[in-house]
């Protein structure tokens, strides 16, 4: 019976997330939209003409894939941080604590919202890059698993974030200051076998680098890092950061002080 309370549960705050997405669409479908047709306009169209080709292929071609995933990864997080955030001011967490939903079937809901926020998103800004370049996918397997467990991750990470969140000053500090410029060095417009040895090395401790060429090697063939690699990676971090989110929902941090 508490199976099925739960599924309803997880059901009932997808569609609650989806509504909010597509109610507000302005706001959370058009700004990337446009962000991203600014950077095949400018990184791809403009700069890519003296930049020339990269690892083999055009460079509008390499930055599509990279494009695609740091709009996932960005409105994933953003999703997750805002809606749970928004719970948690508003007190409607409350309820959603006091109701026999479980703190599994709340983290859940809430990143699956996120997961989908970020698959539109990327669709569209897919269907985007279609109008400036030409992209075959290579491996249609790791092209989604990849997108899917990266959207795992920042969702569940945007929820650690709103959990910790006290005002809404909170919600913008991760992004700017940590997922922007990790994004930006993750290997989105460049191959890092342009950098110095030492610089290559850096760069390998930056989670997302494994995701932005783990998806390329699923849409363009090619990656500058293992993917095996990028699999353990993506899987161990959905692990820690679910336990994370499942412990401090437990505890209520941020919740009940």
């Amino acid at each position: 019976m508490n199976i099925a309370l739960n599924l309803v549960a997880v059901r009932t705050i997808i569609r609650k997330e989806v509504s909010r997405v597509l109610r507000i669409w302005i706001q959370t479908i058009v700004p990337p939209a446009i962000t991203m047709t600014l950077y095949f306009i400018i990184f791809g169209n403009l700069i890519g003409r003296r930049i020339g080709s990269m690892d083999g292929f055009d460079y509008m071609q390499y930055i599509a894939p990279g494009l695609i995933m740091m709009s996932v990864i960005t409105n994933s997080y953003g999703n997750v941080v805002s809606s749970f955030f928004g719970a948690k001011f508003t007190r409607y967490v409350d309820e959603m604590l006091v109701s026999p939903m479980s703190n599994a079937a709340i983290i859940i809901g809430h990143v699956a919202g996120g997961v989908l926020r970020g698959l539109l998103v990327g669709s569209l800004v897919t269907i985007i890059a279609l109008f400036f370049t030409k992209l075959e996918v290579a491996h249609p397997f790791i092209m989604v698993t990849i997108v899917l467990l990266s959207s795992i991750v920042f969702s569940l990470a945007g929820f650690i974030n709103a959990v910790f969140a006290s005002k809404f000053d909170d919600i913008s500090i991760i992004p700017t200051f940590v997922l922007t410029p990790l994004t930006y060095l993750g290997g989105v417009f460049y191959s890092i076998s342009m950098l110095p040895e030492f610089w290559q090395t850096v760069s390998k401790a930056n989670p997302i680098l494994y995701m932005v060429n783990a998806f390329r090697y699923g849409v363009l063939g090619t990656s500058d890092i293992s993917v095996a690699y990028a699999y353990i990676i993506l899987i161990g971090f959905v692990i820690l950061l679910f336990s994370a989110c499942m412990l401090l929902m437990r505890k209520g941090v941020g919740i009940r002080e």
